[in-house]
């Protein structure tokens, strides 16, 4: 993207998210975004002068919104908030994930109703265009009102008084020297602006878009996988047939069939039964079913995200009459909800991932394969461990998938007396796809390496890319090594998509 993105509060779609807060392409303010934050802000300074009650501006925050602020302490409440709020723990949160709370709370302020200064917004853009990461702890929001507690840290930086990632990695920066070196006056904050900073679900929202990103990448990933075991199992393609699907009433499941049939077109070990020999496992008959149910999940994740991308989640909400509406936009139910359902469905392709690696590997189960597929079962254990790895990580799954957002705990004095939970939902669900993803590189290095002990009968054309795909990465397993690096090479492929568009070039699915 040469030209900057230009932010209006309204039109950001995900592409456009991931150019700017994973590709580093520049942002700038849309002119009619910049008249409206002036109008608003010019609402704002109205209300002071006439010493109008408005919530957070000219009262207190919470449980002491009932306590009114002399005039000459209004600029001081607003830093006090910031500084009290900063109260987060734990390591910090990811670049991505900050990049991108900032890229949406930047998005919902340029809409208008919050009040601010253009300087603010200004800030927020030279954060983002010049790489500076705030330092931000993953711990300490409750995702109620607002991501209180890590958007605080963020203010604090833009302050001057947090910190900043150090570009090396290493300790945070005093933000007041990274500010210095980049020739950025620390922001002073001014009435409404830190309650304005704070009161959003930016980094549910992060965690939300970025995942729905991620879920997608290893949906496809998962898809190309379970294609190379279908023909390393010798499948039956029956399990396939359109019909099926449109007899369910399930576009998802002909759409998850009809990817399968295209990746094993060709094959001369997934071809229909020609006498009766049983039905196939679940993980293989059953596989548009349980895709579908991922791609459902994918799909809610997904429109929740679209919407949430441009919301203003800001409370008081400030409109065109200069009136200030209190109430409850930052509240993060519905993102909550949407985060809990796709750490379930990027549990599903885990263990289903999983079943099929241990029955690639069972002597018993996998049709005629080497125990293990192992070059000399006994003196070779072949690839038995990298599927008791992939059990850890479905077990860790397991509890990982608990909703954080079914587990309210009352807060402020129970003024805020139900509350989401969600960024502990984007968080576990962030190391839940780390989990799949890990599992999903085994079962396509396994089942590519089953689709070489097949020959000379070979795969679809599909399973053939994929195998090809993967030997640019890994070696065939001729002699026992350790398979660490080569699983952690073959999961960083599916997390940068490249494996995937390896194998759409020639088969696209």
């Amino acid at each position: 993207m040469s030209e900057p993105l230009r932010l209006d509060g309204r039109s950001l779609t995900l592409p456009h998210f991931l150019a700017v807060v994973r590709g580093g392409a520049p942002v700038a303010i849309a002119p009619s975004a910049r008249t409206e934050v002036a109008a608003s802000r010019a609402a704002v300074e109205r209300a002071v002068a006439a010493g109008q009650a408005v919530y957070g501006v000219t009262t207190g925050f919470g449980g002491l919104s009932h306590h009114a602020i002399p005039e000459a302490k209004l600029r001081e409440l607003q830093v006090s908030l910031v500084r009290s709020h900063a109260s987060g723990a734990g390591p910090a949160l990811p670049r991505d994930v900050v990049r991108g709370l900032m890229l949406l709370r930047l998005n919902s302020l340029v809409r208008g109703r919050s009040g601010v200064r253009p300087e603010l917004v200004d800030r927020l853009v030279e954060f983002l265009n010049r790489g500076l990461v705030p330092w931000i702890p993953e711990q300490g929001s409750v995702g109620a009102s607002g991501d209180l507690a890590p958007l605080a840290h963020l203010a604090l930086a833009m302050t001057g008084e947090g910190a900043f990632v150090a570009a090396s990695g290493g300790a945070p920066e005093p933000a007041r020297e990274v500010l210095a070196r980049e020739g950025i006056a620390p922001l002073e904050l001014a009435e409404k602006e830190g309650v304005a900073i704070l009161n959003g679900t930016a980094l549910m929202a992060a965690y939300l878009a970025l995942a729905v990103a991620d879920l997608g990448e290893l949906f496809d990933a998962a898809v190309v996988a379970l294609a190379l075991s279908f023909d390393a199992l010798e499948g039956d393609p029956e399990s396939l047939d359109d019909r099926l699907g449109e007899v369910r009433n399930s576009p998802e499941q002909r759409a998850a069939a009809r990817a399968l049939r295209e990746l094993l077109a060709g094959s001369g070990l997934a071809v229909a039964r020609r006498a009766w020999a049983g039905q196939d496992p679940y993980t293989l008959r059953c596989a548009p079913q349980v895709l579908a149910a991922v791609r459902l999940a994918l799909d809610f994740g997904s429109g929740i995200a679209a919407r949430e991308l441009n919301a203003v989640t800001d409370n008081p909400v400030v409109f065109e009459d200069d009136t200030f509406v209190s109430g409850g936009n930052f509240h993060g139910q519905p993102l909550a909800l949407a985060l809990d359902t796709l750490a379930i469905a990027t549990q599903y392709l885990a263990a289903f991932a999983e079943r099929r690696i241990a029955r690639t590997l069972h002597p018993a189960l996998n049709r005629g394969l080497p125990a293990f597929l192992a070059p000399e079962p006994g003196v070779s254990s072949g690839y038995m461990i990298p599927q008791y790895l992939a059990a850890a990580l479905v077990n860790e799954n397991a509890t990982l998938v608990h909703p954080a957002s079914a587990a309210s705990l009352p807060t402020s004095a129970d003024q805020e007396d139900f509350v989401s939970m969600g960024p502990w939902s984007g968080a576990k669900l962030r190391r839940a796809l780390s989990n799949a993803r890990t599992v999903v590189a085994i079962e396509w290095i396994v089942a590519g390496r089953a689709l070489e002990l097949r020959r000379p009968k070979t795969g679809g054309r599909g399973s053939v890319a994929a195998l090809r795909a993967l030997r640019v990465h890994v070696a065939p397993w001729t002699a026992d090594r350790s398979p660490a690096p080569e699983i952690e090479r073959v999961a960083a492929r599916i997390e940068d998509g490249s494996l995937v568009r390896e194998v759409r070039a020639t088969v696209p699915f």
